[in-house]
């Protein structure tokens, strides 16, 4: 079951972009954003789900470096 994670940055605490993972990702995993950046989670929270809906909210919190 795929994943849809909110790509969060940790300085200013703003959505990034949402991101369509295969498995849950690790906190150490990296990837590449729509705009070519490469970035390393640091952080992944895990929400309760709305009454009456089974998937619950991610949300990987990346560092971008120079904002």
């Amino acid at each position: 079951m795929a994943v849809i994670a909110t790509i969060m940055n940790t300085r200013t605490g703003r959505a990034v972009q949402t991101m369509k993972f295969e498995r849950m990702p690790k906190p150490w995993a990296t990837f590449t954003l729509e705009n070519g950046r490469q970035v390393t989670a640091e952080r992944i929270d895990v929400g309760k789900p709305a009454p009456g809906k089974f998937s619950a909210p991610v949300d990987v919190w990346v560092s971008l470096g120079d904002d």
